[in-house]
């Protein structure tokens, strides 16, 4: 199956590529405000007369990273009304944008078509950190995500809005190639939400059914219930034996003193057959609250008890990360390339280029590196001791 945070990186290209010439303008846009203190205090002098309430800075984005594109539209459409004052006021804002090929300022367009883009933007972003987290399960969310994912683009695939309605077309068209054929789901993510008590398997057949075609729908349900019951069946082997399901008690058993067992045989009445996993499916499922946080491991490890066999799935099916893949990586919009240069590094070269970068992040210069806007600002006015001490 392949990786989530790759198909939805790809997605995300999608949605970006349509209108590129608009991220480029505001990324330049932000890029000329940063270029220096000094146009940076004007642009806040601006803030300050355009009365915006909104404290963050705007701040650069990586071109192969997405989520610092979105983080730097995020920003910039906060002072879009800045940015409209800056074009009045500076002359040379208008004629460097435009200077060397340069696309030039950014259009009434450009801030509309960014304002679209936001929502699948964050959509996207918000799942991709869910999914990245390495501190608690995340087996059971994974198909919960792209079914989330799938919906939302159905629902903006019908927006009235043109617009959107066609940034929505591609992205649909890269989701149901990865996640709504019959081959394409890994059934232990489905099994996981099963395992998981909010959900269950009504939940799993519902969005099944919701995404897929009637023929596939069904496919993938048999498929579902019978990987569910294969699995079970797998670990109550290992926890009982070569004991079948349902088996019922002998006629004659030392350690059944009262005789239940001859007494059950002698009328006619047949024990309970119905199987834990039988049991687990008809109750209830717990209920969902977005305020409260559900510990799912907690849970299961309370009713081992009930469910010993479940249990034992559950310990290792929700221990399955659904992704190893770095954050860096798994934001990235661009690919790994391995040219000759980084293929012909000696190891006394990459020795010497580590231990460069621990120098540099205990250095007196490190916070240089960071996005504090404070700090530069102190350091552009000559005021920073420990660098003057330096000099």
């Amino acid at each position: 199956m392949r990786c989530c945070v790759h198909v939805l990186s790809s997605i995300v290209k999608e949605v970006l590529k349509e209108n590129d010439d608009s991220v480029t303008r505001i990324r330049a846009t932000v890029k000329y405000v940063k270029g220096s203190y000094e146009r940076m205090h004007n642009f806040k002098k601006i803030v300050e007369r355009a009365n915006i309430t909104y404290k963050g800075i705007v701040c650069l984005d990586v071109e192969t990273r997405w989520n610092s594109t979105y983080l730097m539209l995020q920003a910039a459409l906060k002072y879009k009304t800045t940015f409209e004052l800056l074009k009045a006021s500076d002359a040379k804002y208008v004629k460097e944008l435009s200077l060397n090929g340069g696309k030039g300022v950014p259009i009434e367009g450009n801030w509309n078509y960014a304002s679209t883009v936001m929502p699948f933007l964050k959509i996207f972003y918000d799942a991709t950190m869910r999914i990245s987290g390495s501190l608690y399960v995340t087996s059971n969310i994974y198909m919960k995500e792209v079914f989330a994912l799938g919906r939302k683009i159905r629902r903006y695939c019908e927006d009235d809005n043109e617009s959107i309605a066609s940034t929505t077309v591609n992205m649909k068209s890269k989701y149901d190639k990865y996640w709504c054929s019959s081959n394409g789901v890994n059934m232990i993510l489905l099994i996981a939400v099963v395992l998981d008590l909010r959900s269950k398997l009504g939940y799993a057949n519902h969005y099944l059914g919701y995404f897929s075609e009637e023929a596939t729908a069904d496919v993938l349900k048999a498929t579902l219930s019978s990987s569910l019951k294969s699995i079970y069946r797998e670990y109550q082997g290992v926890r009982e034996g070569s004991q079948d399901m349902g088996e019922s008690q002998p006629e004659e058993d030392d350690d059944d003193i009262h005789g239940m067992g001859f007494y059950v045989k002698a009328i006619g009445r047949k024990t309970d057959t119905k199987s834990e996993l039988d049991k687990y499916l008809t109750e209830d499922c717990e209920p969902h609250s977005k305020f409260v946080e559900f510990d799912i491991l907690n849970w299961w490890k309370v009713n081992s008890s009930r469910y010993p066999v479940l249990a034992s799935i559950s310990r290792e099916v929700l221990a399955i990360p659904v992704s190893t893949v770095a954050s860096k990586s798994a934001f990235s919009a661009g690919g790994r390339v391995l040219d000759p240069h980084r293929s012909n590094l000696t190891p006394k070269i990459v020795e010497v280029l580590v231990c460069t970068q621990d120098w540099l992040r205990g250095s007196p210069f490190s916070n240089l590196f960071d996005e504090d806007l404070e700090e530069l600002e102190t350091f552009e006015q000559g005021k920073n001791l420990k660098f003057s001490k330096l000099i």
